[in-house]
């Protein structure tokens, strides 16, 4: 019952979104528009950001099932544009409004837990500190997100494919390579000669 709720305060929002900016949106506007009460509201989310907060990671979560590897990556980012063009309204009026660092908060931990998992893939029977795993996966959500920005900024108007598919040139072998060259015990035998 509480997804339910969750998911139906969702879509009060998304659609009060289509009519009105964040900002102008108050809790008993989505409380009216789903017909319940607000104590229901706050028992599910503590304020209007912490349901736009909730509403990104179960649309990300979705977008993201099953892509979580070395040969799915592009896939997975390809289907987090299709899922924020999906919800292009809702984005756009989050991202133009006083809680654009939400979706921009969102964006990181979803590229994170992404590509996380890639560097893990790849760095199967390396020996690598983590920290420098981290590192990598970092970087690579650095540019993934500022990709997304700049397309969310410039209304989504480029084809997200033609996106991924140059994002694809840049990565193809350099997570590998980033890895090797990390390397410790390698660094370690190096060191030795």
């Amino acid at each position: 019952m509480s997804q339910t709720t969750k998911r139906a305060l969702e879509a009060s929002l998304k659609n009060l979104l289509l009519k009105k900016p964040l900002d102008r949106i108050t809790i008993n506007d989505i409380a009216e528009d789903c017909g319940i009460n607000r104590m229901t509201f706050y028992y599910h989310f503590k304020d209007i950001y912490d349901l736009v907060e909730w509403s990104c990671v179960e649309d990300a979560t979705k977008a993201l099932e099953g892509k979580r590897t070395y040969d799915t990556w592009q896939q997975g980012f390809l289907q987090i544009f299709e899922a924020v063009l999906a919800n292009k309204p809702f984005i756009m009026n989050v991202y133009h409004s006083v809680s654009r660092e939400q979706v921009e908060i969102y964006l990181y931990k979803l590229t994170y837990d992404l590509m996380i998992d890639v560097v893990e893939e790849k760095a199967d029977g390396m020996t690598v500190r983590d920290e420098d795993k981290k590192f990598i996966a970092d970087f690579y959500k650095f540019a993934f997100v500022g990709l997304m920005l700049d397309w969310i900024k410039k209304d989504m108007r480029e084809n997200p494919q033609t996106i991924i598919d140059r994002l694809a040139i840049l990565v193809h072998g350099n997570i590998s390579n980033a890895l090797e060259s990390y390397r410790t015990d390698k660094n370690t035998s190096n060191s030795k000669k």
